[in-house]
């Protein structure tokens, strides 16, 4: 029974069921999830984008493979961009922020990505569906309503150590979350298939 246990938590985790939840929450997305939100979103995203937890790159190499100008960094040096504290940044960004942010600071992340980036450009963040809930985050949504929500509608992974060939299954759904600094309308719900 307990062993059961530690398998479905696992599996919800999107980690191995032996393994112990990264310290600092590094789980890399897999790039087809961004291509598959590029393919909807991409001619509205601005040409400058800043991936802040970059991890090792799988996002910012897919968006320089897609002509992108790619600014990356993270708090962490995984060998790949700046290392740089995103939420104590206080320069603003002429452009798009876009990341993967570690799930336990995406509220954070929001506050802070609102507060750099001028009005009408976006902050695109790649969570589970689950962040819709909550009576602090609906506070939150209030005040930054998302103005899309893009939902996968097949299973994407998030990898410990960015091992995408050994996570076989995993129960977490996600969306692409994009926020539109000035926007106050109702949010809108699309697909990724």
């Amino acid at each position: 029974m307990n062993g059961g246990y530690r398998v479905k938590s696992g599996l919800m985790l999107g980690v191995n069921s032996h393994s112990i939840r990264e310290e600092n929450d590094f789980y890399a997305t897999n790039p087809i999830a961004l291509k598959l939100f590029l393919s909807k979103f991409g001619s509205k995203l601005n040409k400058n984008v800043w991936e802040c937890a970059c991890g090792q790159g799988h996002l910012s190499k897919e968006l320089a493979r897609e002509g992108y100008n790619v600014y990356s960094s993270d708090l962490i040096d995984r060998g790949f961009g700046d290392t740089k504290n995103f939420l104590q940044s206080t320069k603003s960004f002429k452009g798009d922020i876009l990341t993967n942010p570690p799930f336990k600071l995406a509220e954070q992340f929001i506050e802070k990505g609102m507060e750099l980036i001028p009005n009408g450009n976006h902050l695109i963040l790649f969570l589970k569906i689950q962040f819709l809930e909550g009576q602090r985050r609906y506070k939150l949504f209030k005040k930054f309503p998302p103005k899309y929500v893009y939902v996968h509608s097949s299973r994407q992974q998030c990898s410990k150590d960015a091992d995408f060939e050994h996570l076989n299954a995993t129960t977490q759904f996600y969306a692409w979350y994009v926020w539109e600094k000035g926007y106050k309308g109702d949010t809108i719900i699309r697909w990724l298939i």
